[in-house]
């Protein structure tokens, strides 16, 4: 949960061990263990979501200038988590860094709560789910396992972001302008029923 929030702590190797010493010992029940994963995943997204939904955005807007967060990228990162905000949610759930991050920048970008809901439900429930009853099974395998899937997962998610960064570098004025377009029109239609 406090990951989810987040805080950088090590909830997968927190699932692993937990699930692991189920198996080993059969003192919890892996049930409960993995139920309380994914709660806690649900739960602490949700928590991100909200303080992201209240500070993030202004402390965005205040200091993202340092790390080159112009305000024409801010509204890309809206026009982004407006569109592609579902799979954001839950693939990130499965990247250690952007899991961290992931509700605090939905909730900065104003990402409909209900469809945020969803995603990270189903996000929580796959990953730490999937991780709790994995490594149950696996055992003591697990170890064995892990070491090569993680290697090959980070080389896919390194490609995916890579790919992903020179896309948006060579699209970042389309899609700027494309987002100040969809704003305007927005800002417009808030005008005439506003009138």
């Amino acid at each position: 949960m406090l990951e989810s929030m987040g805080l950088p702590l090590p909830a997968e190797t927190l699932i692993i061990s937990a699930s692991v010493y189920c198996a080993a010992t059969h003192r919890l029940d892996i049930r409960w263990v993995a139920l309380a994963a994914v709660m806690g995943a649900v739960i602490g997204d949700n928590i991100g979501y909200m303080i992201g939904r209240r500070v993030g955005l202004p402390l965005l807007q205040k200091y993202g200038s340092r790390i080159k967060l112009t305000p024409q990228r801010l509204l890309l990162g809206r026009f982004l988590f407006r569109h592609h905000g579902s799979g954001i949610v839950f693939f990130g759930r499965f990247v250690a860094l952007l899991r961290v991050f992931v509700a605090l920048l939905a909730g900065a970008n104003h990402m409909p709560w209900p469809r945020f809901m969803i995603f990270n439900a189903l996000g929580g429930l796959c990953w730490a789910g999937g991780y709790a009853t994995g490594a149950y099974y696996l055992g003591r395998k697990v170890t064995q396992v892990s070491g090569p899937a993680s290697i090959g997962l980070g080389l896919a998610v390194a490609v995916g972001l890579v790919a992903s960064a020179v896309f948006l570098r060579r699209n970042e004025q389309r899609l700027t302008a494309q987002a100040l377009r969809e704003a305007e029109a927005e800002n417009a239609a808030d005008g005439t029923r506003a009138a």
